[in-house]
């Protein structure tokens, strides 16, 4: 094919793609319908906390053979302690509202006494039956498919079990949309080179740059195909990775510090060794460890921490989630200026709550804090009854990291790169290990302090094996009362504890599962990582907490303490912020893909299946905003001020219709907040938190308890978000 012939087709496929995408249909005639029904949807999202009604309201349209039914089916977020519920397997549940008008009399269309909704995925297979249906609101569910059709048939009995009847009413959900598609290798092909051979060439090379300084590319993922010539782009920024040296440290495994009140450390941040897969490679740690010191301390106390920067760059220590004292809460020009190379910072650190926290960088985290520069921070509550009993106790920092066959993935030096969804690993680590193992007697009860410290990624866990889990606690506080759980949804910086009984000897996998897509193809899959084994023994576990296992505790105290806030969960919030994209000078063809992959996105996208497309964009071309909604305000020019003792109430709204709209976790410094609704569906089971995660198209209420006077951030957690940009700061005045 000629350039000028590609060049045309490119044309008419992006052209095509563009009146598709927007009429949401390939039929014109489906297409006319869904417009003239569309106000229905909008009805809907006028309802206080409303979601994206693109991605979360489905049009229903009548029979070929019926007059005037019509209605909608909106996609609710069933309750979930993690605020995104999502199976073991990482399906997206929703619960579905029907708001039904002018459906016909079923014995009118012949012999039928009932109508009937089913839920189904476009094969026809499986059906899963909603319930029962008449006009008006009902609310049915629940239902966990990839991509999702709506049918309301007449049956001869709602207590039917099987789809057999008239239909009715039918729609689909906006995943539907997703289509296979050529235009990413049509449009990618105006990047061909002279010399490209095959495919199989250009991942050889592309796999093969060891020159200090150059690009090392990071690799394609096993499961999708990308255009062979986007492999000759590269970051408008310089590569950066630490030096290496025979004389830096091997890296030791993190120590465990139990300091008491008053207690003084050192900690510096300087270069390390590992050897990660046969391949010796230089990153980062605090006191030569990876992860940094496990720092325990009990409720009430301060510690005086002397920091010491060994690292390229000038940064600061931030407590994460620590209500300490605004001069020592870390952030480089807004409390303190940043600790140059060489220099070093005194911080004092009052641990107000019992929890677990952890510490890292403030500046340039997306190479700081990625490369090794995190550690946890247990604080013990002076309560003697605050969890229940536990065998033992395992801290688990969750995190990724990118490497190629050549060894690490640079980051960038003058700006981030992965600018747009952040920088996916493809090795996943815990406690800086590829795999985490540990051993317990049968029938012993694990508590797991948990904490997501990733660049981006949102992880999904399970035990594969005879267990039995419940969540009883996360960021600041427990939970009003624990909740049995088939999996633990995590996003970056949050934290939640978990107990978990082992029942019978043998291995039992923690893993990671959720669904990933491949947008080119239009087809979801699964991406299974195991990330530890727990080998479970034949001796029973002494003492036996069986009995206190089995009960799920009301945690009065948490009850009460969020009482004295009820009065403000239902009034109109004091602030929005609407977290949303600002897209410069993209390298082609990165706009036309984005544009065309907007047709549908997932609430989280949990995985990096594009890592080259991903990586290209830096902050140069791409700049996250939050966006004040009352006054217009962006980013550090909103200009909020409180009083200790004011109760904020904050909409956090994630527009879907960015050019690459995705998740966020949003975090809050120096303060905490519930978070009172998601998608306008109220919390029932509260629990004290500094960082929610805001799924694409969400809208997410958190009341804001103004505890701590200062200067205080707000802002993304995914590392390059934050770096492009997306931060702010409030007063709160004493």
């Amino acid at each position: 094919m000629t350039w000028g012939r590609r060049h045309e087709l490119a044309l008419l496929l992006l052209v095509g793609a563009l009146a598709w995408t927007a009429a949401g249909y390939g039929d014109p005639q489906d297409a006319a319908q869904v417009r003239g029904a569309a106000e229905s949807c909008a009805e809907d999202a006028a309802t206080t906390g409303g979601p994206d009604v693109d991605l979360y309201c489905i049009e229903l349209l009548p029979a070929i053979d019926i007059e005037r039914a019509s209605g909608t089916a909106r996609l609710l977020p069933p309750a979930s302690p993690f605020g995104l519920a999502v199976t073991a397997a990482g399906e997206q549940q929703y619960d579905i509202e029907f708001n039904l008008r002018d459906l016909p009399d079923p014995a009118a269309i012949g012999p039928y006494t009932a109508l009937v909704a089913w839920a189904t995925t476009p094969q026809l297979s499986p059906v899963v039956k909603l319930g029962a249906v008449r006009n008006g609101t009902v609310r049915l569910g629940r239902v966990a498919f990839d991509r999702l059709l709506i049918l309301i048939t007449a049956e001869s009995s709602s207590d039917t079990s099987d789809r057999s009847g008239r239909l009715v009413l039918r729609g689909t959900s906006a995943s539907v949309r997703m289509q296979p598609h050529d235009l990413a290798f049509v449009l990618a092909g105006f990047l061909e080179s002279k010399g490209a051979t095959s495919t199989a060439h250009a991942h050889e090379a592309h796999d093969s740059a060891d020159t200090p300084g150059a690009w090392t590319p990071p690799p394609m993922h096993p499961r999708v195909s990308m255009p062979r010539e986007l492999m000759t782009l590269r970051p408008d920024v310089s590569s950066y990775l630490p030096r290496r040296g025979q004389s830096i440290p091997l890296a030791r495994p993190r120590e465990l510090l139990r300091l008491a009140n008053g207690a003084a450390l050192t900690l510096v941040a300087a270069p390390v060794r590992r050897v990660l897969f046969g391949r010796t490679v230089t990153m980062l740690g605090f006191n030569g460890q990876y992860p940094g010191p496990l720092i325990q301390v009990d409720e009430g106390s301060t510690i005086v921490v002397r920091f010491t920067n060994r690292t390229d760059f000038p940064t600061a220590v931030h407590w994460h989630g620590v209500r300490l004292d605004n001069r020592f809460d870390g952030v480089p020009h807004v409390t303190q200026e940043p600790v140059a190379p060489g220099a070093s910072f005194e911080y004092r650190v009052h641990f107000r709550d019992a929890g677990i926290y952890w510490y890292h960088p403030h500046h340039r985290e997306d190479v700081l804090q990625d490369l090794g520069l995190y550690g946890n921070l247990l604080v013990r509550s002076r309560d003697p009854d605050f969890f229940a009993p536990a065998n033992r106790e395992e801290v688990l920092m969750l995190d990724d990291l990118l490497v190629s066959n050549a060894g690490m993935v640079g980051y960038g030096l003058e700006s981030p790169t992965h600018a747009l969804m952040g920088r996916f690993g493809n090795v996943l680590l815990v406690n800086g290990e590829p795999r985490w193992e540990t051993r317990v007697r049968r029938g012993e009860v694990v508590r797991l302090f948990l904490t997501n410290v990733s660049s981006t990624r949102v992880f999904n866990l399970s035990f594969q094996g005879p267990t039995r889990m419940k969540v009883v606690a996360s960021d600041l506080s427990r939970f009003q009362r624990e909740e049995w759980v088939d999996n633990v949804t995590i996003a970056p910086a949050e934290r939640y504890v978990v107990d978990v009984r082992f029942y019978a000897p043998g291995d039992v996998s923690l893993v990671n599962r959720v669904r990933a897509i491949d947008h080119v193809q239009a087809a979801f899959f699964e991406e299974s990582h195991v990330l530890g084994t727990v080998h479970v023994t034949t001796a029973p576990a002494a003492p036996d907490h069986s009995a206190a296992f089995d009960r799920l505790r009301r945690n009065a105290a948490v009850v009460a303490e969020v009482d004295r806030y009820r009065t403000h969960f239902r009034r109109p919030p004091d602030h929005e912020l609407v977290v949303t994209l600002q897209a410069g000078n993209l390298p082609f063809p990165i706009r036309s893909l984005l544009t065309f992959e907007s047709v549908y996105r997932n609430p989280v996208e949990w995985s990096g299946t594009m890592p080259e497309m991903d990586w290209i964009v830096t902050g140069r071309a791409a700049r996250w905003l939050l966006r004040d909604t009352a006054t217009g305000r962006e980013n550090m020019d909103i200009d909020w001020r409180f009083r200790v003792g004011d109760v904020m109430k904050l909409r956090l709204v994630n527009d879907r219709s960015a050019l690459h709209a995705m998740q966020h976790p949003i975090h809050i410094h120096g303060q905490r907040f519930l978070v009172v609704s998601v998608n306008g569906v109220p919390n029932e089971n509260l629990v004290w938190k500094d960082t929610v995660l805001v799924p694409t198209g969400f809208v997410v209420d958190i009341l804001v308890d103004m505890s701590n006077p200062g200067k205080w951030m707000l802002h993304c957690h995914i590392a390059e978000h934050v770096e492009t940009g997306m931060r702010m700061v409030f007063e709160v005045t004493p």
